[in-house]
């Protein structure tokens, strides 16, 4: 098993069960590159039963059932947007407080909270006597909870902020940054970096043009001296 939603845009993973979370970001589809993972029930489903494997291999506990109703593929699009939100919203540490990851083209920025719902979680200690935060339930129930609770544990560790949405408007594709100050804005500068920076360069360009076209223009219109 693998985090194959992830794995197709060939990004950085976070660390532990933060890697879910930016699984989920990634089930989007990104043009003709990669289809929606959450588009029908079936497609949705498998990629639960996908990744909720990985979680359970990565904390050495069993896999949930992922079973979903008809109405969980929509639901689970939603809890997408939620999550693209959050990340979204939050300031990189080592950064203004005011800025925070851009935020994907053609998403909706209408201040709202994330989410209004609560979720279930488990208390149990481990075999060390250390207390772990659980997920509960099944399908999308248990992938609330278990996404609701790396979140915590993330932001408690100090690893949330890493968690970015690619600042190339034709990406947007969910990475962890692993630079020293955090500061990276792509999820791979060689292949988004290079051609956001190309069509800034050629904007410029025409920009350019026009505007010493519209000189030209205006300098052949003028009245001999």
């Amino acid at each position: 098993m693998s985090w194959a939603a992830s794995e197709r845009y060939r990004v950085r993973q976070a660390p532990a069960g933060l890697a879910l979370v930016q699984e989920l970001i990634n089930t989007r589809a990104i043009k003709e590159y990669a289809p929606d993972l959450l588009a029908d029930h079936e497609a949705a489903e498998r990629w639960l039963t996908g990744a909720a494997g990985e979680w359970a291999r990565v904390h050495g506990l069993d896999s949930p059932d992922c079973a979903l109703s008809p109405s969980d593929p929509g639901a689970l699009r939603d809890l997408r947007e939620s999550f693209e939100r959050l990340i979204t919203t939050a300031p990189a540490s080592g950064t203004d407080p005011g800025v925070g990851t851009a935020p994907r083209p053609g998403a909706d920025t209408t201040p709202r909270p994330v989410t209004d719902r609560g979720v279930a979680v488990r208390l149990a200690p481990d075999e060390q006597g250390q207390v772990r935060l659980l997920p509960v339930g099944r399908g999308r129930g248990w992938l609330e909870s278990a996404l609701w609770s790396e979140t915590l544990l993330a932001q408690r560790a100090g690893t949330w902020p890493r968690l970015k949405i690619c600042r190339n408007s034709e990406c947007g594709s969910a990475f962890y940054d692993a630079s020293r100050n955090n500061s990276g804005v792509w999820h791979d500068v060689r292949i988004c970096g290079n051609a956001a920076n190309l069509r800034a360069s050629r904007q410029r360009k025409r920009i350019r043009a026009a505007a010493e076209g519209d000189h030209d223009s205006k300098d052949e219109g003028a009245p001999a001296g």
